[in-house]
């Protein structure tokens, strides 16, 4: 790679706009192809109790977006070592790129494995495994965590290794649990992006230079956005486990990359990473494997509150957008700080939903109890 002293000094606008351009018009042409591999090879999402569509579904869906970001990346990085257009910054080096790039399409291409052979949870885990005990191989580690009494922790050897892992795996778990509904997990894939981007070119960067991040990040937001043309209700694609996997690792993948860090994309991706260990607490308290799927997430609790479809997915983005700018308006502590204090607040909301919803249940069975001549209504 060129040396920092050779880079020229560029207009940082042109260079997030243009790759988030391309990015999304790849995606755009990308996603109807990817639909119909999938319809030809029988990779559908099929109707059941726990799900909303009513017909059976392409799946896979993040082929296309895996595509148009690897694809744009793997240009810009070209271009870039040829015309110097923006430095590196010192952390980054060509293991952590290989790192990112590898490991993100290996990340589609297993969990496409999914789609396709409907493998079981503990399969889907060993791949998650793979893909981040790589990306660490690779060199992408968590170096520092911030410290709630300020400052932050240097980490290092099998610590960081063990860390980062875990990082990767559950960021990968929490867009898999949070991807319920029409353009949801995509949606709020291109709001993290956009809000990682913007930080790691904004104020808490510092002297080093963390435009290159920010352009990766606009470049992912691009991708997305192509997608979710066609992934927005009333979908005609979802994003499958491969959307799942090559989202959850490369937005994991980035916040360790770049200057936004662990503290900024725990509150960035607040709902569907505070949603995930909700769910899964319930389900231990409950004695059930913590990968067993039900109606208990927050959109499924919207929506038995008779919130329809896209007002469920609306109402989350606008709770997304207001994290990411709590996020570009506090400090690393107060960041951590908030995320702590929307987890208290986010269980007492989900324990209320569900009591609610629970009461409902009760009322409406007790009501055709007593009306049996009644005919039965459509039941969640």
């Amino acid at each position: 790679m060129v040396p920092v002293a050779l880079a020229r000094p560029v207009e940082p606008l042109p260079l997030l706009v243009v790759p988030f351009l391309i990015a999304a018009v790849l995606a755009l042409a990308f996603t109807p192809a990817v639909r119909r591999l999938a319809r030809r090879y029988g990779m559908l999402d099929r109707p059941n109790a726990r799900r909303v569509n009513v017909v059976p579904m392409p799946r896979a869906g993040g082929l296309a977006v895996a595509a148009a970001f690897l694809a744009t990346a793997s240009a810009f990085l070209i271009v870039n070592d040829q015309q110097h257009l923006v430095r590196l910054p010192s952390s980054i080096g060509q293991g952590e790129l290989t790192g990112l790039l590898l490991g993100g399409a290996a990340a589609a291409l297993i969990g496409a494995l999914d789609d396709y052979f409907q493998l079981r949870a503990r399969w889907q885990l060993v791949g998650q495994a793979f893909v981040a005990v790589l990306a660490v191989a690779l060199g992408i580690e968590v170096g520092s965590l911030q410290s709630p009494f300020g400052g932050t922790i240097n980490v290092g050897g099998l610590l960081a290794a063990v860390v980062s892992v875990v990082w990767i795996i559950g960021m990968i778990n929490s867009i898999n649990f949070i991807d319920g509904l029409d353009g949801l997990s995509s949606g709020i894939g291109l709001i993290a992006a956009i809000t990682l981007g913007l930080i790691s070119i904004g104020g808490q960067v510092g002297i080093d230079s963390q435009l290159f991040v920010a352009i990766l990040c606009f470049m992912l937001a691009g991708a997305l956005a192509g997608f979710l043309r066609w992934n927005f209700h009333p979908a005609t694609i979802f994003t499958g486990t491969s959307g799942v996997m090559f989202l959850g690792f490369t937005l994991a993948a980035l916040s360790i990359l770049g200057a936004a860090k662990v503290a900024v994309a725990l509150l960035v991706l607040g709902i569907p990473i505070i949603d995930t260990f909700w769910i899964i607490v319930r389900r231990l308290l409950s004695r059930r494997s913590p990968f067993t799927p039900d109606r208990g997430h927050i959109h499924h609790r919207l929506l038995d509150l008779g919130l329809r479809h896209t007002q469920a997915v609306l109402l989350i983005y606008a709770i997304c957008v207001s994290l990411g700018v709590l996020s570009l308006a506090l400090s690393g502590t107060g960041q951590l700080y908030a995320f702590m204090g929307i987890v208290v607040i986010f269980g007492l909301i989900l324990l209320v939903l569900t009591q609610t919803t629970v009461a409902e249940d009760l009322s409406a069975e007790s009501y055709a109890n007593g009306h049996s001549g009644d005919a039965p209504g459509p039941s969640r």
